[in-house]
């Protein structure tokens, strides 16, 4: 029998009254199936309304009976004993297991209660501060920091830092320099290691084996660095200089005038990044016809600086802080200047500039008096100056150019990323103090040197050249610093170094030739966001893009 028709059969023959026969046509056969399966279920529904109405309401306290004529709810543990809820220890009602599928990085904050995006109504209420929230679980009553960095709590202590770092006692001294240039060279050495091995990767592969290295190394020691920093030492107007370099033979000269043209030459310290190839036999730069050939090693700016006259007395002082870095081992120009900063020893002013500069005399002096002249609490003077040919000593007489008009690139490479094209004299009048600008250029930049804890580098960004600045700019700008122009230029730049080795060249040598060797910043944008987990909703690949930024003028 049909299944439709089986259901209603027995109702359907027991209300026959017209004496038909059971034989039908197939024809009326469908008419009569139809009719009947409408009138049975009419039947249901009244029958089970009148029933609802007759039976009293379920008594559902323990120990209760329930009444009437329909099932009353059942207590849950029966439910439990027929197998139609879950045991209590079951997957669906376990938030240990509910945990188990977010990814462990995810696990490690929810953990620790480190996840800001699920307490921001409490921050926004002035409960708790995102401070309190990532420290979750390593200050004391006292509100004081009581993890050691690397233990089960704390900075640094989630899943996803923890595993792998290596136990230390609490250390609250600051760092010293061999402490921090020890570290350094260990972690550049697992990093060759890492390269080797991970030679024929894609991109994507390198940057993953590079991630998993600073997760487990650099990012542990950053956050013990950033809390045992040296202590700040204001009134002397001293001046840390960062100077990172990539196979440049203009660095010795650079070094040399920065010292010879310093007002105050014993206050100024240097922290030197020197990326070079140190074998017999090296690669040039791309040549014409985009051919490359060998060359002999490239010159150390470090010795030929202490060897000359005019360097040996700095050096033997400790006014030169060195990191050598392999050739192979170069990140590109923000981790380089992520490793100067760590050369950092308490000096009053931050400054970082290419390796290849001129300098006005009095420089730093002028920088110093640029940077109280300007109207905030919290400056940073920066812009492109100009080429090194110009007449610097002219330059006082005309203000400054500033870095204030932003194209969006055409190029596919470059994702439509934001690009400084370049200062301009947008200023006819030049004023006594700084003007406001929306951009810093990382090849010159001058500012207090509480600027490397309020404003670390980040260690989770290697490989990148364009991009640099708009990021730097973007995370100054939200921790409430103001970018200014200085009044006139102090440095000129060699601009032009045609046929000169670049560092993405070297990244086809490390690993193989073709490796996407400037990522996209847009990537990096978005990485950067999701490192900031609102554990609700994570920002989807690809939907950030760079024309929802606004494009500044400098209108004022």
């Amino acid at each position: 029998m049909h299944r439709g028709t089986s259901y209603l059969s027995a109702g359907s023959r027991d209300e026959r009254d017209d004496g038909e026969n059971d034989h039908i046509s197939p024809n009326q056969n469908g008419a009569s199936s139809s009719s009947n399966v409408l009138h049975g279920i009419g039947c249901l529904i009244l029958a089970s309304a009148v029933l609802f109405l007759l039976s009293p309401a379920p008594n559902t306290h323990e120990g209760g009976v329930g009444g009437g004529l329909l099932r009353t709810v059942p207590d849950p543990s029966s439910l439990k004993q027929q197998q139609l809820l879950p045991e209590s220890g079951s997957n669906l009602d376990d938030p240990r297991e509910r945990m188990r599928k977010l990814p462990v990085r995810i696990q490690g904050l929810l953990a620790q209660s480190q996840l800001v995006g699920k307490q921001l109504d409490l921050v926004k209420e002035g409960k708790k501060t995102v401070e309190e929230i990532i420290h979750a679980g390593a200050m004391n009553r006292e509100g004081n920091i009581i993890s050691d960095g690397y233990g089960s709590e704390g900075v640094g202590s989630s899943v996803h830092v923890a595993h792998g770092a290596v136990s230390r006692n609490y250390k609250s001294a600051p760092m010293t320099l061999d402490e921090i240039t020890t570290f350094l060279y260990s972690f550049l050495k697992k990093l060759n290691s890492s390269n080797l091995k991970n030679k024929r990767a894609t991109f994507h592969g390198i940057w993953a084996a590079y991630h998993l290295l600073v997760v487990k190394w650099l990012y542990p020691w950053d956050q013990e660095y950033l809390r045992r920093m040296p202590v700040r030492r204001t009134g002397e107007n001293s001046i840390f200089l960062s100077v990172v370099t990539y196979r440049d033979e203009f660095c010795p000269e650079t070094l040399k005038e920065a010292f010879d043209k310093a007002k105050d030459p014993d206050n100024l310290f240097v922290g030197l990044v020197q990326q070079n190839c140190q074998e017999e036999k090296c690669r040039s730069g791309l040549l014409e016809g985009g051919k490359m050939e060998d060359v002999g090693p490239d010159p150390d700016c470090y010795a030929e600086f202490c060897n000359s006259p005019e360097g040996r007395v700095y050096c033997e002082n400790g006014n030169i802080r060195l990191l050598r870095l392999k050739e192979s081992e170069s990140l590109g120009p923000y981790m380089a200047r992520y490793f100067a900063s760590k050369l950092w020893l308490g000096e009053e002013y931050y400054m970082q500039i290419d390796s290849h500069m001129t300098f006005l005399q009095d420089w730093d002096d002028l920088s110093i008096q640029m940077l109280k002249k300007a109207p905030s609490e919290k400056p940073v003077i920066s812009h492109y100056p100009p080429p090194h040919t110009a007449d610097l000593v002219a330059k006082t007489q005309v203000a400054a150019p500033r870095l204030c008009g932003p194209v969006f690139a055409t190029s596919d490479l470059e994702s439509q990323i934001i690009r400084l094209e370049g200062s301009y004299n947008y200023d006819t009048v030049k004023l006594d103090f700084p003007r406001f600008a929306p951009f810093v250029a990382a090849g010159y930049l001058v500012a207090p040197s509480i600027i490397l804890s309020e404003v670390p580098f980040d260690p989770f960004l290697p490989y990148i050249f364009m991009g640099e600045e708009i990021l730097l700019s973007a995370r100054l700008w939200t921790s409430g610093y103001d970018i200014f122009s200085p009044t006139h230029s102090l440095v000129g730049h060699h601009y032009v170094r045609n046929h000169k080795p670049k560092f993405w060249e070297s990244i086809h040598r490390t690993f193989t030739f073709g490796v996407s060797n400037i990522p996209t910043i847009s990537n990096f944008f978005t990485f950067l966001l999701q490192k900031y987990e609102t554990y609700h909703s994570f920002i989807p690949p690809y939907s950030f893009h760079p024309r929802s930024i606004i494009h500044f003028k400098c209108l004022f």
